[in-house]
């Protein structure tokens, strides 16, 4: 793994930010992608430079845009060679409940966009270079069951646009076997707030009772599994739907609830 370049989207706070930390850990150049969070990217960047002697630059850009995600490309690679790894982590996401009738226009397409189109956006500027390397690794974030393209009541767009991002992320690891580039989807379970950025041990005295496991799930429960699948052993796991969930059924308790 060391010497690659990762492209982390949504990658200055939660989740996004802990993988951060375990890659450059693991000697991975990052590329830290954000919308809003300009100051805690850049904070990051540099602080992961610091601490890892890896080089990390932080690109805003909003990657439900196909414009941004050439401008953050075109950047990225005016400081670094290529980009072998995509973690597309940024998913725009409706805490509001709605029917689907009562979604804007745009607010649908805005979701569709960055959970669905982005990685078709983001997968089309860099796959080329990744073939001509043969080494690449594509990650992307889905949710519990979402292999099955469940419903999910009033959540219409982002599940629909989660489900469309799983059939495609098999896709692209059937097309791209070839080149030696895999793609796998990450499916969280519920893993809230503070504990997006935090580590295994912090959780490891905590009880909860919702977890079969016994404890909150963590940012780094992710990362972990992240970093396993990029690492140059892990290429026959491949077009993989992989739950991280601590074994909680968790959409099905949000349909009991």
């Amino acid at each position: 793994m060391g010497g690659k370049t990762a492209l982390i989207t949504g990658g200055a706070t939660g989740i996004g930010k802990r993988t951060a930390y375990q890659l450059a850990e693991n000697d991975v150049h990052l590329v830290i992608n954000y919308r809003k969070s300009k100051a805690e990217a850049v904070s990051l960047a540099e602080e992961l430079s610091k601490k890892f002697g890896t080089k990390n630059i932080a690109i805003g850009g909003d990657i439900a845009n196909l414009a941004e995600c050439q401008k953050v490309i075109n950047e990225a690679l005016s400081v670094f060679s290529s980009i072998d790894i995509l973690v597309h982590n940024a998913g725009p996401y409706m805490h509001e409940r709605k029917v689907l009738t009562d979604y804007s226009i745009s607010e649908w397409n805005y979701i569709i966009n960055g959970n669905l189109n982005a990685l078709f956006y983001l997968c089309k500027l860099l796959l080329p270079e990744m073939r001509e390397k043969g080494w690449g690794r594509i990650i992307s974030i889905g949710f519990d069951r979402v292999e099955t393209a469940p419903g999910w009541i009033y959540r219409s767009a982002f599940a629909a646009a989660k489900s469309g991002a799983a059939s495609l992320t098999k896709t692209i690891a059937l097309e791209e076997a070839k080149h030696q580039i895999t793609a796998n989807m990450i499916c969280p379970g519920d893993i809230t707030n503070d504990w997006k950025e935090k580590e295994i041990f912090q959780a490891a005295d905590v009880m909860n009772d919702d977890t079969p496991i016994g404890r909150p799930g963590t940012g780094e429960d992710i990362a972990r599994v992240i970093t396993f699948l990029i690492d140059e052993k892990s290429d026959f796991i491949t077009g993989s739907i992989i739950p991280v969930t601590g074994g909680k059924d968790v959409l099905g308790k949000i349909f009991r609830n």
